[in-house]
Protein backbone atom coordinates (compact mmCIF):
# COMPACT_ATOMS: atom_id res chain seq x y z
CA UNK A 1 0.00 0.00 0.00
CA UNK A 2 2.78 2.45 0.84
CA UNK A 3 4.91 1.75 -2.44
CA UNK A 4 1.27 2.23 -4.00
CA UNK A 5 0.94 5.13 -3.17
CA UNK A 6 4.63 6.59 -3.51
CA UNK A 7 4.34 5.38 -7.01
CA UNK A 8 1.27 7.31 -7.34
CA UNK A 9 2.78 10.61 -6.03
CA UNK A 10 5.53 10.08 -9.10
CA UNK A 11 3.23 9.55 -11.89
CA UNK A 12 0.91 12.52 -10.91
CA UNK A 13 4.55 14.65 -10.66
CA UNK A 14 5.65 12.67 -13.99
CA UNK A 15 2.08 13.60 -15.41
CA UNK A 16 2.41 17.36 -14.36
CA UNK A 17 5.64 17.91 -15.96
CA UNK A 18 3.58 17.05 -19.04
CA UNK A 19 0.85 19.25 -18.41
CA UNK A 20 2.45 22.33 -17.82
CA UNK A 21 4.48 22.78 -21.25
CA UNK A 22 3.99 25.54 -23.64
CA UNK A 23 0.75 24.78 -25.68
CA UNK A 24 1.62 23.53 -29.44
CA UNK A 25 -1.36 26.21 -30.85
CA UNK A 26 -2.36 28.77 -28.17
CA UNK A 27 -5.61 29.38 -30.25
CA UNK A 28 -6.97 25.75 -29.25
CA UNK A 29 -5.64 26.48 -26.24
CA UNK A 30 -7.29 29.67 -25.59
CA UNK A 31 -10.90 28.01 -27.05
CA UNK A 32 -10.60 24.89 -24.81
CA UNK A 33 -10.18 26.96 -21.80
CA UNK A 34 -13.17 29.36 -22.37
CA UNK A 35 -14.92 25.86 -23.18
CA UNK A 36 -13.52 24.57 -19.49
CA UNK A 37 -14.25 27.80 -18.06
CA UNK A 38 -18.10 27.49 -18.83
CA UNK A 39 -18.55 23.83 -18.02
CA UNK A 40 -16.40 23.61 -14.89
CA UNK A 41 -16.91 27.30 -13.53
CA UNK A 42 -19.99 29.26 -14.76
CA UNK A 43 -22.47 26.21 -14.64
CA UNK A 44 -21.21 25.01 -10.55
CA UNK A 45 -23.27 28.69 -9.92
CA UNK A 46 -25.78 27.66 -9.13
CA UNK A 47 -24.92 25.32 -6.41
CA UNK A 48 -23.01 27.49 -5.15
CA UNK A 49 -25.11 30.16 -4.75
CA UNK A 50 -27.63 27.70 -2.68
CA UNK A 51 -24.48 25.90 -0.62
CA UNK A 52 -23.47 29.92 0.32
CA UNK A 53 -26.86 31.83 1.46
CA UNK A 54 -27.85 28.53 3.53
CA UNK A 55 -24.52 27.73 5.19
CA UNK A 56 -24.85 31.30 5.82
CA UNK A 57 -27.69 31.22 7.66
CA UNK A 58 -27.19 27.96 9.17
CA UNK A 59 -23.89 29.38 11.07
CA UNK A 60 -25.84 32.78 11.94
CA UNK A 61 -28.58 30.76 14.07
CA UNK A 62 -25.70 28.13 15.71
CA UNK A 63 -23.88 31.27 16.63
CA UNK A 64 -26.79 33.63 17.91
CA UNK A 65 -27.53 30.01 19.86
CA UNK A 66 -24.34 29.73 21.50
CA UNK A 67 -23.82 33.76 22.30
CA UNK A 68 -27.95 34.24 23.11
CA UNK A 69 -26.90 32.97 26.91
CA UNK A 70 -24.78 35.34 27.73
CA UNK A 71 -26.68 38.76 28.19
CA UNK A 72 -23.37 40.84 28.69
CA UNK A 73 -22.29 39.79 25.13
CA UNK A 74 -23.47 41.91 22.50
CA UNK A 75 -25.61 41.28 19.65
CA UNK A 76 -22.93 42.49 16.51
CA UNK A 77 -20.68 39.77 18.11
CA UNK A 78 -23.12 37.24 16.27
CA UNK A 79 -22.25 39.26 12.92
CA UNK A 80 -18.77 39.32 13.67
CA UNK A 81 -18.29 35.91 14.58
CA UNK A 82 -20.30 34.92 11.33
CA UNK A 83 -18.24 36.46 9.27
CA UNK A 84 -15.12 35.02 10.19
CA UNK A 85 -16.21 31.62 10.01
CA UNK A 86 -17.50 31.97 6.34
CA UNK A 87 -14.83 34.08 5.18
CA UNK A 88 -11.97 32.29 7.16
CA UNK A 89 -13.15 28.50 6.68
CA UNK A 90 -16.64 27.80 5.09
CA UNK A 91 -16.53 29.64 1.78
CA UNK A 92 -13.26 28.58 1.08
CA UNK A 93 -12.98 25.23 2.38
CA UNK A 94 -16.64 23.96 2.69
CA UNK A 95 -17.40 25.18 -1.17
CA UNK A 96 -14.21 23.82 -2.46
CA UNK A 97 -15.15 20.83 -1.11
CA UNK A 98 -18.20 20.38 -2.67
CA UNK A 99 -16.44 21.82 -6.09
CA UNK A 100 -14.48 18.80 -6.12
CA UNK A 101 -17.47 16.29 -5.94
CA UNK A 102 -19.52 18.15 -9.18
CA UNK A 103 -16.18 19.37 -10.60
CA UNK A 104 -13.64 16.60 -9.94
CA UNK A 105 -15.97 13.93 -10.79
CA UNK A 106 -16.58 15.85 -13.95
CA UNK A 107 -13.01 15.83 -15.60
CA UNK A 108 -12.30 12.29 -13.77
CA UNK A 109 -14.91 10.97 -16.07
CA UNK A 110 -14.50 13.02 -19.24
CA UNK A 111 -10.38 11.96 -19.17
CA UNK A 112 -11.52 8.19 -18.06
CA UNK A 113 -14.05 7.94 -20.99
CA UNK A 114 -11.72 9.16 -23.84
CA UNK A 115 -8.80 7.27 -22.58
CA UNK A 116 -10.66 3.72 -22.49
CA UNK A 117 -12.12 4.62 -25.39
CA UNK A 118 -8.67 5.20 -26.75
CA UNK A 119 -9.07 9.29 -27.92
CA UNK A 120 -6.19 9.70 -25.89
CA UNK A 121 -3.81 7.51 -27.54
CA UNK A 122 -4.89 8.47 -31.03
CA UNK A 123 -4.04 12.21 -30.06
CA UNK A 124 -0.57 10.64 -29.05
CA UNK A 125 -0.11 8.99 -32.27
CA UNK A 126 -0.97 11.85 -33.68
CA UNK A 127 1.87 13.75 -32.23
CA UNK A 128 0.03 16.28 -29.72
CA UNK A 129 1.35 16.14 -25.96
CA UNK A 130 -2.36 14.86 -25.31
CA UNK A 131 -1.80 15.71 -21.03
CA UNK A 132 -1.23 19.55 -22.34
CA UNK A 133 -3.73 19.65 -24.56
CA UNK A 134 -6.71 18.17 -22.32
CA UNK A 135 -5.61 18.60 -18.66
CA UNK A 136 -3.74 22.05 -19.11
CA UNK A 137 -7.12 24.01 -20.00
CA UNK A 138 -9.20 22.57 -17.23
CA UNK A 139 -6.57 23.58 -14.13
CA UNK A 140 -6.49 27.16 -15.91
CA UNK A 141 -10.39 27.50 -15.89
CA UNK A 142 -10.21 26.26 -12.37
CA UNK A 143 -7.04 28.76 -11.25
CA UNK A 144 -9.17 31.36 -12.96
CA UNK A 145 -13.05 30.55 -11.78
CA UNK A 146 -12.99 29.06 -8.70
CA UNK A 147 -11.47 32.53 -6.65
CA UNK A 148 -14.15 34.14 -8.42
CA UNK A 149 -16.66 31.20 -6.73
CA UNK A 150 -15.23 31.44 -3.84
CA UNK A 151 -15.78 35.45 -3.27
CA UNK A 152 -19.17 35.20 -4.37
CA UNK A 153 -19.74 32.50 -1.68
CA UNK A 154 -18.47 35.10 0.77
CA UNK A 155 -20.57 37.97 -0.06
CA UNK A 156 -23.99 35.29 -0.44
CA UNK A 157 -22.81 33.49 2.92
CA UNK A 158 -22.67 36.70 4.86
CA UNK A 159 -25.45 38.11 2.77
CA UNK A 160 -27.72 34.56 3.91
CA UNK A 161 -26.65 35.30 7.96
CA UNK A 162 -27.91 38.36 8.00
CA UNK A 163 -31.14 37.55 6.15
CA UNK A 164 -31.98 34.55 8.23
CA UNK A 165 -30.79 36.68 11.97
CA UNK A 166 -33.40 39.42 10.83
CA UNK A 167 -36.24 37.09 9.72
CA UNK A 168 -35.81 34.81 13.02
CA UNK A 169 -35.71 37.78 15.30
CA UNK A 170 -31.84 36.70 16.78
CA UNK A 171 -29.83 40.56 15.00
CA UNK A 172 -31.63 43.01 12.58
CA UNK A 173 -30.20 43.04 9.48
CA UNK A 174 -28.55 46.74 9.77
CA UNK A 175 -26.68 45.28 12.89
CA UNK A 176 -25.20 41.94 10.78
CA UNK A 177 -24.15 44.94 8.50
CA UNK A 178 -22.70 46.76 11.29
CA UNK A 179 -20.91 43.84 12.59
CA UNK A 180 -19.47 42.83 9.62
CA UNK A 181 -17.98 45.79 8.76
CA UNK A 182 -16.52 46.10 12.77
CA UNK A 183 -12.67 45.41 13.07
CA UNK A 184 -12.77 43.92 9.30
CA UNK A 185 -9.33 43.78 7.82
CA UNK A 186 -9.21 42.48 4.63
CA UNK A 187 -5.81 41.25 3.48
CA UNK A 188 -6.22 38.45 6.70
CA UNK A 189 -9.87 37.16 6.05
CA UNK A 190 -11.02 37.75 2.34
CA UNK A 191 -7.31 37.62 0.76
CA UNK A 192 -6.51 34.31 3.21
CA UNK A 193 -9.39 32.81 1.77
CA UNK A 194 -8.67 33.54 -1.77
CA UNK A 195 -4.82 31.94 -1.28
CA UNK A 196 -6.79 28.81 -0.03
CA UNK A 197 -9.36 28.68 -3.05
CA UNK A 198 -6.22 28.91 -5.69
CA UNK A 199 -4.51 25.92 -3.87
CA UNK A 200 -7.70 24.18 -3.73
CA UNK A 201 -8.49 24.87 -7.43
CA UNK A 202 -5.21 23.62 -8.50
CA UNK A 203 -5.81 20.53 -6.31
CA UNK A 204 -9.43 19.65 -7.79
CA UNK A 205 -8.28 20.21 -11.42
CA UNK A 206 -4.93 17.93 -11.37
CA UNK A 207 -5.67 15.40 -9.07
CA UNK A 208 -8.97 14.56 -10.84
CA UNK A 209 -7.24 14.77 -14.00
CA UNK A 210 -4.44 12.19 -12.71
CA UNK A 211 -7.36 10.01 -11.76
CA UNK A 212 -9.10 10.52 -15.01
CA UNK A 213 -5.88 10.32 -17.17
CA UNK A 214 -4.51 6.96 -15.93
CA UNK A 215 -7.57 4.74 -15.90
CA UNK A 216 -7.08 1.10 -17.39
CA UNK A 217 -9.51 -0.83 -18.27
CA UNK A 218 -13.51 -0.22 -19.47
CA UNK A 219 -16.64 1.68 -18.00
CA UNK A 220 -16.46 0.25 -14.88
CA UNK A 221 -13.04 1.46 -13.66
CA UNK A 222 -14.02 5.01 -15.52
CA UNK A 223 -16.85 5.43 -12.45
CA UNK A 224 -13.98 3.66 -10.08
CA UNK A 225 -11.61 6.87 -10.91
CA UNK A 226 -14.58 9.06 -10.56
CA UNK A 227 -14.95 8.06 -7.50
CA UNK A 228 -11.34 8.01 -6.51
CA UNK A 229 -10.74 11.64 -7.76
CA UNK A 230 -13.09 12.73 -5.29
CA UNK A 231 -11.69 10.91 -2.74
CA UNK A 232 -7.97 11.99 -3.16
CA UNK A 233 -9.82 15.71 -4.00
CA UNK A 234 -10.85 16.19 -0.96
CA UNK A 235 -8.40 14.25 1.17
CA UNK A 236 -6.05 16.61 -0.25
CA UNK A 237 -7.83 19.63 0.44
CA UNK A 238 -7.97 18.81 3.98
CA UNK A 239 -4.29 18.25 4.56
CA UNK A 240 -3.84 21.26 2.72
CA UNK A 241 -6.24 23.25 4.28
CA UNK A 242 -4.62 22.41 7.82
CA UNK A 243 -0.57 23.38 6.32
CA UNK A 244 -1.98 26.83 5.23
CA UNK A 245 -3.95 27.38 8.45
CA UNK A 246 -0.78 26.84 10.29
CA UNK A 247 1.62 28.89 7.30
CA UNK A 248 -0.86 31.97 6.94
CA UNK A 249 -2.65 32.38 10.69
CA UNK A 250 0.58 31.47 12.95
Amino acid sequence: MITNFFEGIGAYGVLMTKVFRKPDRWKLFYRSTIKEIQLLGIDSIGIVVILSVFMGAIVTIQTAFQLSDDPLIPTYYIAMATRESITLEFSPTVVSLILAGKVGSNIASSLGTMRVTEQIDALEVMGVNSANFLILPKIVAQLFFNPLLILMSMFLGLWGGAMAGDMLGLIAFQESISGYQLEFIVFENVIYGLIKSVVYAFIIGSVSAYSGYTVKGGAVEVGIASTNAVVRSCLAIILSNYVLTDLLLN
